[in-house]
């Protein structure tokens, strides 16, 4: 179970992380992320929120079964929320981490779609839910 529960603790922070680390490069009024120490950390941290992103709700669901979270039928549709909230942010981080060039101002856009603040709000109480 703790394997569990790390792993699904260590990708919501990453998650934060990475969205942290964007907020802060949207606000350089960058025009690329190419020959700069930022746009290398820029693509670090994308690929940091996608291993988050990618199979999360799964392993939500692992230890909610596994730590009998109750209400089980309510987790399920919480997890459901999620696992739509975090693939639609996944499909939009591959996106823009497939770019040759990544400005501060699509970050900007990618920082304000709609799934990815809600995602941010789902895991921000999944988290807490969840405890320590």
């Amino acid at each position: 179970m703790p394997a569990v529960r790390d792993d699904v603790k260590g990708r919501i922070d990453a998650i934060e992380k990475s969205y942290e680390f964007l907020l802060a490069y949207a606000a350089q009024g960058l025009h690329s992320d190419q020959g700069s120490k930022t746009g290398g950390q820029l693509r670090s941290y994308l690929g940091e929120a996608v291993s988050g992103l990618d199979g999360l709700a799964n392993q939500l669901r692992v230890l909610v079964s596994e730590e009998k979270l109750q209400p089980a039928d309510v987790w399920a549709e919480v997890l459901n929320v999620v696992d739509r909230d975090a693939s639609a942010t996944l499909s939009a981080i591959r996106l823009v981490a497939a770019q040759e060039s990544v400005s501060s101002q699509l970050v900007d856009n990618l920082n304000a779609n709609i799934h990815f603040r809600a995602l941010l709000t789902d895991l921000f109480l999944v988290d807490e839910l969840i405890g320590p």
